[in-house]
This record gives structure tokens, C-alpha cells and sequence, in this order.
């Protein structure tokens, strides 16, 4: 059953951008959004993602990935301000992450509150954060029926993940940010066991790469010590939570190996971090082995010995910038506003201090034309400031660098990727280095880069599976083994199950349904009988519980004389039955219109016995006859054939155990001959061309001498079933024939009596005659 089905991936933000993440995927009628930031180069509806081009009412489920704006900041005004209340959607995020968010949020709240473009207010986001649903890694998760999710580590931040999605059976693979580089404190991304069929993935960094973790670290606090040494006051802008914290384990750890700077203060200024600290301390669980260890020791790695807030003081920045030479993280990471923009204005005149860019910088951010090293900007009050303080990029982000990324991106095998949140130089970039790596080993994998709403339409051509469960799977099966069962439709699953299981396994159960027709017939049993053994060959005959006369047509169909002129037929409804009872009801309603039934019945009798039709199996003669019918039908292709039986040595041979000797018919043709197992149906040759030509013209004789009701009952199996056809049509007979050796079994067809009873053989002529040989 294939098909081609399409899903549909529209980007509401981070298309060739890094920022507002928001990425919408479609698919069978279901609705899923991953991730829902602003951009921090924009404020007030700007920053949004353009959330005006989708329906939120018909959006199943929203996930985010990760607690940094930029990912998460927009989903209280979508759930406060869209129609997404009106819905059944549902917002899924970690537990970690849930925890940080409401400490993100407030504070985000708090700086917004102050602008004439905030964009929700403190109770929506107290409204908002009631709605999310916490989840843990590696919990599978069904939103709807056919949708469900796993979340996967991802690195980056702490409650950071990445969601393997399962759409109808589609498997999807949203990164969001993630780190393939295990740090201080934080695993590194995982690799889904699952082969997904599309990845989306991150591009933030392009083909560039990083140094590695040790280099790096070596680096920025040799940076920072020779900054110290010249006088200076070192300013390192980080945002709250994520990088900041592994920044300030390096620190302390640097400290403590340091005497000559213990005098030298550190210090973080931000007071949600302060408040998350506690966060970090409550899932340390999630975090790397090095960091487990020292907790189980009592070594709480969070609680720093060289490091303090800043005071809470009105005018600390100026305090701190007029003090002596000292360390500070401040947030925001952009420079935008907040402490760390401050402490800059500040400290840019002066050439001894010194600024540290430590994470990613988005486009059209302070911090990101600060790294240009311009002469001078422009300060938060209009004023042009000059800049001597020294600027350096020791990227500390935890983003995937090209390596990292190519490595993933391969061996997650996916059939497409589709790239996200990175510029469009840097985008193209990866894309096309992928796409050659691709082409050297001769693989069809599509890499798109879709802008910010241009729909990408993905067709995938796949088969629907079912499962065997329950009775049907006690037993593997073979090559080539038919299983037959339910076939049970749930939430784009298919099961198939024994009858007898429907209940236990699906919470469903089966009942037969007996359909009966009344015929007005005026005609006698008998010869009902004998058209309907005309048609099927043979029918049961006897009484029902109830007493009343019953004909029973292929096993099926029960025809009963309920009362004299009346029929009833009477079955259980299946697809076959039902093809039974309507042949069977047209055959008996024709009855008194058929010239056959005119002439019995017209003809004046001496005798008592009724008259059998001649298409009907005849209990006593069929042995001989199926055998008669075949010879001749075997014959008409062949010529002659011979009929050859164990004597009684062979049959002593084989109650000794050796080889069986049993009845068998010999084709001859040419100078080439084939056997065929009376008992089996096996046909054997050393010429398998005309072996195979034997099996063919027996098949069809099998069919043809076999009546429907047998056909029915027993079934006209394939070749690997012949044995039991062989019982069917051949095994009485052949009894019969071995019973007397001297038997001949005539090719003639029935009828062979002539008006005079006497016998058409001639013994002279074996024309037509099977020879039987010893």
C-alpha cells in the first residue's frame, strides 16, 4: 500500500537568521511547533516571530528545546495573545528547562515592563507557565493520536534537548542548539538510536571551526591573567545561565591554582543567576559524571570560593569600573542594555582593560560590531564613546562547530536535512560543503535552506507495516508463509491480530451475524438436490437440530424445507459465504425455469431410484473416476501413461523402514520421462523441462476433475501444498488400485456402459486403457 504523503516545514523564524526560533511542521492533518524565541537584536512586536501566518488553533503540541530567549521568550505571547487557548495544543519542555524558563521570564518581564512595547504582562506569563508540561529525557511522550516525541540530550544548556518527532510514522529529528562537546559540567549531544527521516538542524556556525575545549580554556584565562597583570578591569558579557556557568567554574578552578590573584575579585553580576544557582544544584542528576562525583562527595561544584555577587546597590557598575583591577561576568551577552552595556561605556576609554567575547554575537547586536573593533560608538545616551579597551573572541558557545555538525548530520542518515538558525552566508556555506561530501560517496540526500515562510514540501514514498502480535507471533514465520488475521487501524499503526486476540490486544471483540432468505419455490426437494450437486458436485444432506430437512451447499450455506414449498437459506455473512448464498439462491430461484428440471420431471419412471446428475460426485465411483479423469486429462497432453505399483517385496522393504515404494504414474515423452507420486502428486525427472511442463498440465487437471465443494472445503492449494491435494483427489483410489494388481483403470470417460450394459473395453486394444505394470 504505498503512497505519497507530504509534510510541510514552514519557518516562522531562524530562516537563514540566527534568532526567534520557530519552526512549523505539517503533516497528515497534525500541527507541530518546535520552539518559539524572539530576536534580541529587535524589541516589541518586531522581535516576534511572524506568528500572524499560522492558525495557533490548530497546533497539536509546541516544543521547546531550551531556556535561552531566543528559543522561548515568545511562547507566553503566543499562548496569551494568539488563538492557541482555543485549541487542544499542549506546550512541552523540561523539567530543567521549565525551571530556568519562569526565572528567564520574570526577569525578561522586568525589562520589558519599563518600554512601551512590552509585549505581555506579569500574569500572562504566570498563565503561560501554568500550561507547560514538564518531560524527561528519553520519555516517550503521545500528544494526540499518530503524534508522539522523545526528548534527547542535546548539550548546550543545562534541560537542553532535542526532539525525535513521530508524526504517522514520519520520524522528524529537531536539533535546536546542541553541543557534540562534553564540558565542565554538561554531556554532550546524543545520537538517537532511530534513523530519522528528516533532520533539522542547526547551521549557527557554518563550515568554521573551533578550537578545542582544553586550547580554548588555556587561552581566555592566560588572557584574562595578562589583562589583570597591565592593571585592568576584564569585562566578560554572558548571558545569565548556560555559558556563564562554565565560565565561572574554569575561573575558580584557575583561582585556587593561583595565589598571586586571590585579591582579585570576581564577580557575577546578575541576580537571576544568583536565584537559578539553586536550579543548577537540583539537577545536578542531568549533568556530566565529573560533576556527579564531586556532588556525591560533598563537593558541591556550584559554590564557588573566589567569586561573589556584585553588591545590590544603586550605582555599583560605577563602583566597580573606579575600583582596582577585577573580573566581571555581566549579563546580557549582546550588550544591548543591562549591566554588562554599562560596564562597558565605562571601561572602552581606558586601553588597560579588557573586553572577552565569549559566545555566539547574532547580527546587528553590540557585541557583534564591537568585534570589528570600530574607533568609537554610540552610547546608550547618544553620545559618541571612544573604544581603546582591548577586544578579544574566545568562543565559548555551545554550539556545533563544522566538524562536529558534518559528523552528526552523517551519521544520523537522514533522507533530508533541512538547515536552521545561522546566516545565510554561513548557511550556504555548510550546505554546499555537505552536499559535495554527499556527492563523493554517491548518496541521494537533499540539503534545503528555507527563508523565514517559504514552505518547504517534502514528499516521501513510504509502505504501511503492520505488526503481528499475539497468537500470530508465537510462531516466527518462514519465507513465504501467508498470515492471515485482523487487520486493526489505530492512530496510523496497523496491527494484525488472531480473532481470538482482538479483545485482549484491542479492547475489541467479534460476533457473527446469521443472515436467512426465504424462497417461495414450488418445485420437490429432490430435484433441488440434484441441480445444486450439478452446480457444487456434492452436498450434505440431513436434519438440523430442529429437525427440518437441510442440504448443506460447500460447507457454508445451510438450504432447509422449512415448509412444503418454502426454502430458507441460512449462513454465517462472511465475504465467501456470501459469494456461496447468492450463487446458491440464483441457481434455486432458475430452478422451475431450467429446460433440465422440465425434462426430469416430464419423463414417466418404473423404477425408485432418483436420478444422479452428471456433474455430481458420486460417493462410490469418485476414487476411480478423479483417477480416470486425470489419466485422460494427462493423456490428451501426453500420450500414453503408465501406471506402476509396489509389489509385495517393495512393500516389506518398507515396513523395514527403507525408501517408500509408492503407487506411480510414468509420462512418457521421447526419449524423456517424468514420474508422479500417486499418494504426493510429487512429480520427479532428470529432464526438468518437462518436469516442470508435468506439474503445470497436473495442476490444472487437479483443478479441473475437482468439484467446487471440494475446491471450497479443502482448498486448491499450490505446489507446496500437494500433499494435501494428493489425499483429496488421489489417496482412496490408489488404495483400491494397489488392492488389486491386475486392475486396469479405464482413460475413458464415464458413461463408458453402453445402452446394453455391456462393456466397452477391448482387451485386445489397450488404446485408452492404463496399462498396469509390476
Amino acid at each position: 500500500m504505498a503512497e505519497t504523503p507530504t509534510l510541510s516545514v514552514t519557518l516562522l523564524g531562524a530562516g537563514q537568521e540566527v534568532g526567534r526560533s520557530c519552526c512549523v511542521l505539517q503533516y497528515r492533518g497534525r500541527t507541530i511547533v518546535c520552539d518559539a524565541g524572539v530576536h534580541p537584536a529587535y524589541s516589541g512586536m518586531a522581535s516576534l516571530p511572524f506568528i500572524d501566518e499560522l492558525d495557533w488553533s490548530t497546533v497539536d503540541a509546541i516544543l521547546i528545546t531550551h531556556f535561552h530567549l531566543d528559543h522561548a521568550a515568545a511562547l507566553t505571547y503566543i499562548t496569551e495573545k494568539t488563538n492557541f487557548k482555543d485549541g487542544k495544543g499542549k506546550v512541552y519542555m523540561t523539567h530543567p528547562t521549565k525551571a530556568v524558563h519562569k526565572f528567564m521570564m520574570q526577569d525578561y518581564v522586568r525589562m520589558g515592563s519599563s518600554s512601551s512595547d512590552a509585549l505581555f504582562s506579569p500574569l500572562d506569563m504566570t498563565m503561560s507557565l501554568a500550561s507547560i508540561i514538564p518531560v524527561s529525557a528519553h520519555q516517550l511522550i503521545t500528544v494526540c493520536p499518530g503524534v508522539s516525541f522523545t526528548p534527547y540530550h542535546a548539550g548546550h544548556v543545562l534541560g537542553a534537548c532535542m526532539y525525535l518527532i513521530d508524526i504517522a510514522g514520519l520520524k522528524i529529528l529537531y536539533t535546536g542548539d546542541y553541543s557534540r562537546e562534553e564540558d565542565r559540567h554538561l554531556v554532550k549531544a546524543e545520537l538517537p538510536p532511530v534513523r530519522p527521516d528528516v533532520l533539522i538542524v542547526e547551521s549557527t556556525y557554518g563550515v568554521q571551526s573551533l578550537e578545542g575545549r582544553e586550547e580554548k580554556e588555556q587561552r581566555f584565562t592566560s588572557l584574562v591573567h595578562a589583562i589583570i597583570k597591565r592593571g585592568g578591569h576584564v569585562l566578560l558579557p554572558t548571558f545569565a545561565l548556560g555559558r556563564a556557568q562554565e565560565l565561572l567554574l574554569v575561573l575558580d578552578e584557575y583561582w585556587k591554582a593561583h595565589p598571586d590573584l586571590h585579591n582579585v575579585p570576581i564577580y557575577y553580576a546578575s541576580s537571576l543567576a544568583r536565584k537559578c544557582m539553586a536550579v543548577y544544584q537540583t539537577y545536578i542528576h542531568t549533568m556530566n559524571s565529573n560533576i556527579r562525583t564531586r556532588f556525591a562527595k560533598r563537593d558541591n561544584p556550584f559554590v564557588f570560593k573566589y567569586i561573589s555577587h556584585v553588591p545590590q546597590t544603586r550605582g555599583w557598575e560605577k563602583k566597580i569600573a573606579e575600583g582596582p583591577p577585577c573580573v566581571v561576568l555581566a549579563s546580557p551577552g549582546f550588550m544591548q542594555v543591562g549591566p554588562s552595556r554599562e560596564l562597558f561605556e565605562y571601561w572602552a576609554p581606558d586601553s588597560r582593560n579588557g573586553l572577552i567575547i565569549t559566545g555566539y554575537s547574532i547580527e546587528g547586536t553590540l557585541a557583534r560590531d564591537i568585534m570589528n573593533e570600530p574607533e568609537d560608538f554610540v552610547g546608550l545616551k547618544g553620545n559618541t564613546i571612544p573604544r581603546k579597551i582591548s577586544v578579544d573572541y574566545i568562543s565559548f558557545s555551545a554550539h556545533v562547530d563544522y566538524s562536529q555538525n558534518s559528523e552528526f548530520i552523517e551519521a544520523v542518515k537522514a533522507q533530508h536535512v533541512v538547515l536552521v538558525h545561522g546566516e545565510q552566508n554561513a548557511m550556504a556555506r555548510l550546505r554546499g560543503a555537505m552536499a559535495s561530501r554527499y556527492k563523493e560517496r554517491d548518496e541521494d540526500v537533499k540539503i534545503h535552506t528555507p527563508r523565514n515562510l517559504e514552505t518547504l514540501n517534502l514528499s516521501f514514498r513510504g509502505e504501511r507495516v503492520a505488526k503481528a502480535i499475539g497468537t500470530l507471533a508465537d510462531k516466527p514465520p518462514q519465507s513465504n508463509d501467508v498470515l492471515s488475521g485482523l487487520l486493526v487501524a489505530k492512530d496510523y499503526s496497523y496491527t494484525l491480530l488472531d480473532p481470538r486476540d482482538l479483545r485482549d490486544f484491542a479492547g475489541l471483540s467479534t460476533c457473527t451475524m446469521t443472515q436467512r432468505q426465504k424462497i417461495v419455490l414450488g418445485v420437490r426437494w429432490d430435484l433441488v438436490r440434484w441441480h445444486l450437486e450439478g452446480m457444487f458436485g456434492s452436498v450434505e444432506e440431513g436434519l438440523d437440530k430442529d429437525g427440518v430437512p437441510t442440504m448443506r451447499v460447500m460447507g457454508a450455506v445451510d438450504v432447509k424445507q422449512t415448509h412444503d414449498h418454502e426454502l430458507t437459506l441460512e449462513w454465517e455473512s462472511s465475504a465467501s459465504n456470501d459469494m456461496i448464498a447468492d450463487s446458491t439462491l440464483a441457481l434455486i430461484t432458475g430452478i422451475d425455469k431450467s429446460p433440465a428440471s422440465v425434462k426430469l420431471t416430464t419423463q414417466s419412471h418404473s423404477h425408485s431410484h432418483s436420478h444422479v446428475h452428471p456433474h455430481a460426485d458420486v460417493e462410490d465411483a469418485s476414487p476411480f473416476l478423479r483417477i480416470q479423469r486425470l489419466v485422460m486429462f494427462l493423456e490428451t497432453h501426453f500420450g500414453k501413461v503408465e501406471l506402476h505399483m509396489p509389489d509385495a517385496a517393495d512393500e516389506d522393504d518398507h515396513e523395514q523402514g527403507e525408501e517408500s515404494h509408492d503407487p506411480w504414474l510414468i509420462v512418457r515423452l521421447d526419449e524423456a520421462d517424468a514420474q508422479i507420486n500417486l499418494l504426493t502428486l510429487e512429480v520427479t525427472s532428470s529432464n526438468e523441462p518437462l518436469r516442470k511442463r508435468v506439474e503445470a498440465v497436473l495442476d490444472m487437471a487437479i483443478t479441473t476433475v475437482s468439484s467446487l465443494a471440494e475446491s471450497f472445503t479443502t482448498g486448491i492449494p499450490g505446489e507446496e501444498e500437494l500433499p494435501e491435494k494428493a489425499k483429496l483427489l488421489m489417496a482412496a483410489g490408489a488404495e483400491e488400485v494397489h488392492g488389486d494388481e491386475e486392475s486396469r483403470v479405464s482413460a475413458k470417460p464415464e458413461g463408458g456402459e453402453n445402452n446394453n450394459g455391456d462393456d466397452d473395453s477391448d482387451d485386445s486394444d489397450d488404446g485408452g486403457l492404463l496399462q498396469v505394470h509390476n
